[in-house]
């Protein structure tokens, strides 16, 4: 038995019969590894996809919402996250000419997994960072990457300047 492909969509009803429209929700696993950086979308992720089809005098118009998981590491501190994507896409699929166009319907069905695949891969983010923000980082004994409001070290071979009045330093600049 073949697998059928969830992404393509049979629309005989609307084919050639503009100002006809269907709605439907698909919800599906992905099938295939969406992303390639720090964090992408894992084959077998449930997505939920909600799409419009709109027939019209050149093809058909696919719009709609794509809501699914990404997971991955945070740039800052390498611990896991997980963020939600909720993306938009409209797509025509042209019904077939000697006009070149991204996309075309094959015969009485289009495949939305370029249009999905896209917008979703697009919408993750280059560097992502922790839903509640990265605490400091503390790498080790005196090693810290983050440091908000903590007092600079000071070098000891400089430590008994820090009480030499600042008022001479200005009279030596003149």
């Amino acid at each position: 038995m073949i697998a059928r492909n969830p992404y393509v969509q049979n629309v005989r009803d609307l084919v050639r019969n503009p100002g006809e429209m269907r709605e439907r929700h698909l919800d599906f696993p992905a099938p295939e590894h969406l992303g390639e950086g720090l964090v992408a979308v894992a084959g077998g992720t449930p997505m939920g996809i909600d799409v419009k089809l709109e027939s019209l005098h050149e093809g058909v118009l696919a719009s709609g919402t794509v809501r699914t998981r990404a997971d991955g590491e945070c740039a800052r501190c390498l611990a896991p996250v997980s963020l939600p994507v909720e993306v938009e896409f409209a797509e025509l699929f042209a019904y077939p000419s000697e006009e070149p166009f991204d996309h075309s319907l094959q015969g009485d069905t289009l495949d939305l997994e370029p249009v999905v695949r896209d917008a979703v891969v697009l919408a993750l983010p280059f560097q992502p960072e922790c839903v509640d923000g990265c605490e400091d980082l503390d790498l080790g004994p005196g090693i810290n990457l983050i440091t908000v409001d903590a007092p600079k070290p000071v070098d000891a071979r400089w430590a008994a300047l820090k009480d030499f009045p600042a008022a001479a330093s200005d009279r030596e600049e003149r």
